[in-house]
């Protein structure tokens, strides 16, 4: 198993009397993507919260490596319109000090997210799916052991989405960090991730994708047909994968990346 990068047991977080999070345990490991899932307002961003620091717990404990590097790409970005400010500089804002605030090296990490081109742009004229992949390079900056993702396809296109998730996942291989997700996306995280936990206040369920799809605790909350339909997916990670995003079987083992011929669950 690999390293635990940050994990919490038995937490608990009430504001007065009010309970956000219930006796709620996980761990982050390193070369894994974990996703939450869950109602709005079932505490994971909360959650999130605890686990990475910002706030502490009412009970139980949260415990990280030393000196955990952190990659963060909010859900919304709000820069004022009437702001000049290029991607360039943007990226360059982004990080304090150091050889990461030199132009090579945004240049470089513009590249590993596919966005090469857009250096010299405004912030504001940017898509979507633009928009992402900065925000993006802006959080590999820091050069992170946990990259943390809140919606990470938030306002990009359905042909975007999938290749934003495609790119998380070759960023989890070429860079082995850890990946915490937050997403309403179901069918693009079962297939997109390693570990989902579905928390409602408390862990309704968790485990690989088409485990928690099966549990009858994910169809009480999501519905039977959405389950039904997710339930078909497979994901094994057995392999890792290139830089194109395909599947490569671990030396020694056959790989298995199997996939429901329909995923839209809408």
């Amino acid at each position: 198993m690999s390293e635990v990068l940050a994990e919490a047991k038995d937490v608990d977080y009430y504001i007065g009397e009010r309970r956000i999070i219930e006796k709620v345990s996980a761990q982050v490991h390193r070369r894994e993507i974990l996703t939450l899932i869950g109602p709005n307002g079932s505490g994971k961003t909360t959650f999130i919260r605890l686990l990475l620091g910002l706030i502490d717990p009412s009970s139980g404990t949260v415990d990280r490596i030393n000196d955990l590097r952190v990659g963060y790409v909010p859900q919304k970005l709000s820069v004022e319109t009437s702001l000049p400010l290029t991607v360039s500089r943007f990226l360059k804002f982004g990080v304090a000090r150091g050889p990461n605030r030199e132009h090579g090296r945004r240049a470089a990490v513009m590249d590993e997210v596919g966005a090469p081109g857009l250096m010299n742009h405004n912030i504001h004229d940017l898509s979507g799916g633009e928009l992402q992949r900065v925000m993006l390079a802006r959080a590999l900056l820091r050069d992170p052991d946990l990259l943390v993702l809140d919606e990470p396809v938030q306002g990009v296109d359905v042909t975007g989405q999938g290749e934003i998730y495609d790119l998380i996942a070759r960023i989890r291989d070429q860079r082995g960090c850890g990946i915490l997700m937050v997403s309403h996306d179901l069918h693009l995280v079962m297939a997109s991730t390693d570990t989902v936990i579905c928390l409602n206040h408390h862990v309704c369920c968790a485990g690989q994708p088409e485990a928690v799809a099966r549990d009858p605790a994910f169809s009480e909350i999501f519905g039977a047909e959405v389950a039904a339909k997710l339930a078909v997916y497979h994901h094994h990670h057995d392999h890792v994968h290139d830089s194109d995003g395909r599947p490569v079987p671990v030396a020694g083992q056959q790989g298995q990346h199997d996939h429901p011929g329909e995923h839209n669950v809408n």
